[in-house]
């Protein structure tokens, strides 16, 4: 089995490497990892610790942890591997980070070099991504191998009968830090016992966010009067959905987009399902108090989603018509009821926003409408989920501090 993966890795690279031609993100992936032994190969032998994360939802995920062994530790030398260029390029310049590269390709050698390298004392792989080589190496190394705010799902390939390559690669892991107590069960019924379910440190991460409020005049201006819609990391049939609503609604509410990809020509397509004369973008602001016209304000830049949240009074999130949803944590610690699309069964936290009523998913437009006719009419019933959503925040913080607890004591 090892030889098909291997062989399975390196057509992964050859496709890439192709793809690269005609693809930025491509491009960067494969510019990203060459002559990292180069870069890297005067390293003191001092050793670090390492974090590894598969883009930048799982840095955001797992950086109050990092910010937790840098207090701690500040004498310490940290590594930080990413394997999507959405999280390496972003978060590149981190100053949690003392090492910040893409991971290598997972190769034997690549596996050796980076162990001898970076001399890693502990790694912390954050919610998945198990690559076999890396884990192997690990453990040849007596190198502890956690694997924080980790979720398992039955249909995934550790749990059938065809799975036994991948169950191996689970048996490399020290010890899991999982979110729910059915990874718990999970793991379980392959033999492995361990585990602490501790939840997600995500939790952690928007709470921290919430106590650092960000001032942003020029929303305070655009919202004005008016009730707002945070519409957070959409794609184009959640903004589809919210422009059908939005023109044919009857309240005086606005909406904020920020969406998931800022390119010149996604930000026209979104431009052109509202008037034009109601839908100014960010990079278009001259004067604050002209602001109070319009009715779609659209952030082109990124970086700014989750101080946007405070301003508002429901949060629509978008992705949940695709792969799976973005992060409606980051609104729901504001006190926002959360509004998502029907692809939201990877994430725990959106299946018990809803059980808590603090949550809503939508399959279509009429569901839409009548999802946002009920909070937007009810102020009473808005408010109240979105004090349900706060309250499931604060509930579940804390997963941070018993992974540094059990860690290190």
């Amino acid at each position: 089995m090892p030889l098909i993966y291997n062989i399975g890795i390196k057509f992964y690279y050859l496709f890439i490497h192709f793809a690269s031609f005609f693809n930025i993100k491509a491009k960067k992936w494969i510019d990203g990892r060459k002559n990292w032994r180069e870069k890297y190969k005067n390293l003191s032998d001092t050793p670090t610790i390492w974090f590894h994360f598969a883009s930048l939802g799982e840095f955001e995920q797992g950086k109050p942890l990092l910010e937790a062994v840098r207090n701690q530790y500040p004498q310490q030398k940290i590594v930080i591997t990413f394997f999507s260029p959405s999280g390496y390029e972003i978060r590149k310049n981190s100053p949690l980070g003392d090492y910040i590269l893409y991971l290598p390709l997972d190769t034997t050698k690549n596996a050796q070099d980076f162990i001898r390298i970076f001399k890693p004392s502990v790694a912390f792989f954050n919610k998945y991504e198990y690559w076999y080589h890396f884990f192997k190496a690990l453990n040849q190394h007596h190198i502890p191998l956690y694997i924080t705010s980790a979720i398992f799902r039955p249909q995934q390939i550790f749990f059938k009968f065809y799975g036994g390559f991948n169950r191996h690669i689970l048996s490399y892991v020290t010890h899991f830090f999982t979110q729910n107590k059915e990874s718990d069960d999970l793991l379980s019924s392959i033999g492995l016992h361990n585990f602490t379910l501790c939840g997600d440190t995500r939790f952690d991460s928007v709470n921290n966010l919430a106590q650092k409020v960000k001032e942003l005049p020029f929303v305070k201006a655009f919202k004005n009067e008016s009730k707002l819609l945070i519409a957070g990391s959409t794609w184009p049939d959640d903004e589809k959905l919210l422009a059908f609503w939005f023109l044919n609604q009857q309240n005086d509410w606005k909406i904020l987009f920020a969406p998931h990809e800022i390119k010149p020509e996604k930000i026209k397509a979104l431009q052109q399902l509202f008037n034009d004369e109601v839908v100014i973008k960010h990079s278009e602001i001259a004067d604050l108090d002209a602001l109070r016209n319009y009715k779609i304000l659209i952030i082109d830049n990124i970086g700014m989603l989750s101080s946007l949240y405070p301003y508002g009074e429901i949060a629509y999130i978008g992705g949940g018509f695709g792969a799976g949803i973005h992060n409606t944590l980051e609104a729901a610690t504001w006190g926002l009821p959360v509004i998502f699309g029907p692809n939201y069964q990877k994430f725990q936290e959106a299946k018990d926003l809803i059980k808590n009523e603090a949550g809503f998913s939508i399959k279509n437009q009429e569901e839409l409408n009548i999802v946002l006719t009920k909070l937007t009419q009810n102020e009473v019933y808005c408010i109240n989920s979105g004090k349900k959503a706060q309250a499931y925040v604060k509930e579940n913080v804390g997963a941070t501090a018993l992974i540094m607890k059990k860690v290190f004591g």
